[in-house]
């Protein structure tokens, strides 16, 4: 949303409109400003520690605010949260006015739908477990419509096609939202019962600690992150020639993996094995890597070593898993011709196979000093007619079927350096080389 589209902002501001509308009939209803204040208080404060420790939003507070105010109050406590919480990225102002219309219209639902199955007088009781479905009900509706608006903004802001831009946002959404709709329940009835306002407080303190923990795995994650690009960035420092090739080979597994249905998980671990497949040229000697004539056997000897000294330096990384695997083996071929040990069939690890079909797709359709890019259609029928002898079909189609939905992007992966020497076949310089074997090479 950084140079926002002209229909983008008109989105936003029709969402704005809708919000203003929601907000319209409060000077006619019985409002009490104590709460909608102290409440409104409470969820600014919260979301700005909660952003401030990357632990995304105190939905909560919100929704205990549909389940214990009239639609029109409730939807006012998420205002100055929204205006006031840190962004990230420009236009400051227009994301804060769009999150803020986004929560005052999804507060708003989840209140009128609570308020139209009489989870109020369930509150008030309280009428367990006949509360839990308005409470159910009001969690859904505010799912909905953030998901709803969200894909749109995707759709019209970031220019993400239709047909991907709601696809699985509301299924990774419910999940969550669901529990923060349990704690607001208990915040609005205890706030209801003799113990009051105060003891409905208390609620927050386990979610503090969830979001603390939430904290410590989101500097972890970060940890792994640099880990991973440090060791890219030696790569790439150290072979010129296929500067990128890693980042592209990581998002082309990534491609193979959800296509293959495998879960979030495997997905990044897949992307993690294809970022670092080449991470053991490290040990290889540069004069090698930046060979500008064909090799001898023996020098490519000491190139196929590299998978093995990969797996030297990743294996003491646990978070890694399979990839680790991936960065030994994504050498081998299918008919046991392959290296360093000459697995066969389904002996050679899957993330391997799903590594090795995009490794070889990206050397393809990268354009480099000592070779040209071959048009991605070149590279798909060469993968197709290696597929069973060099690379596994399965993994070949899925990448067919990725490639149908979403494209490919080919980019030169170098900036400059010797050129491929006349009479010298592409493939058999810089990255012997390839990572396209005698088939597809």
């Amino acid at each position: 949303m950084d140079a926002v589209p002209v229909r983008a902002r008109a989105y936003v501001a029709g969402v704005v409109l809708l919000a203003l509308v929601c907000l319209r009939p409060l000077p006619d209803v019985h409002t009490p400003w104590w709460a909608v204040l102290l409440l409104a208080g409470l969820y600014a404060g919260s979301e700005l520690v909660a952003r401030s420790r990357f632990v995304g939003t105190c939905y909560p507070v919100l929704l205990a605010g549909a389940f214990l105010l009239p639609p029109p109050a409730a939807a006012l406590v998420a205002l100055p949260g929204a205006l006031l919480s840190p962004v990230a990225q420009r236009p400051f102002v227009l994301r804060r006015v769009w999150r803020a219309a986004q929560l005052t219209l999804a507060v708003w639902a989840a209140a009128r739908v609570h308020w139209e199955c009489g989870g109020r007088d369930a509150v008030v009781a309280p009428d367990f477990p006949h509360a839990l479905v308005p409470a159910g009900a009001a969690v859904l509706a505010f799912c909905l419509v953030l998901t709803l608006l969200d894909g749109g903004i995707l759709h019209l802001a970031d220019r993400v096609p239709a047909r991907r831009a709601w696809r699985g946002l509301l299924s990774r959404s419910l999940g969550p939202i669901a529990v923060h709709g349990l704690a607001g329940l208990m915040m609005a009835v205890l706030w209801r019962s003799p113990y009051g306002p105060v003891a409905a407080l208390l609620v927050l303190l386990p979610m503090c600690v969830a979001w603390w923990a939430f904290a410590q795995y989101h500097r972890e994650q970060a940890a792994h992150q640099a880990t991973i690009r440090a060791l890219v960035q030696a790569v790439d420092i150290k072979d010129g020639y296929t500067r990128g090739h890693s980042e592209r080979v990581g998002r082309a597994s990534m491609m193979i993996a959800r296509e293959l249905g495998m879960d979030d998980e495997r997905v990044e671990t897949l992307r993690f094995a294809g970022i670092l497949h080449d991470v053991g040229k490290l040990g290889v000697p540069t004069r090698l890597l930046r060979k500008d004539g064909p090799l001898t056997p023996e020098e490519r000897r000491v190139i196929e070593l590299h998978p093995e000294y990969g797996h030297e330096m990743v294996r003491g990384i646990r978070f890694l898993g399979e990839a680790r695997a991936a960065v030994l083996h994504h050498h081998e071929r299918l008919d046991g011709s392959g290296y360093p040990y000459g697995l066969s069939g389904d002996r050679i690890p899957e993330s391997a196979r799903v590594v090795a079909v995009a490794d070889a797709f990206d050397a393809m359709t990268s354009t480099r000093s000592y070779s040209r890019a071959r048009p991605v259609e070149v590279a798909v029928a060469e993968l197709q007619r290696c597929a069973g002898a060099q690379f596994d079909p399965r993994m070949v189609g899925a990448l067919v079927r990725a490639l149908g939905r979403h494209g490919w992007h080919p980019a030169v992966t170098s900036d400059g350096g010797p050129p491929r020497p006349a009479g010298v076949p592409a493939g058999r310089t810089g990255e012997a080389r390839d990572s396209v074997g005698k088939g597809a090479s």
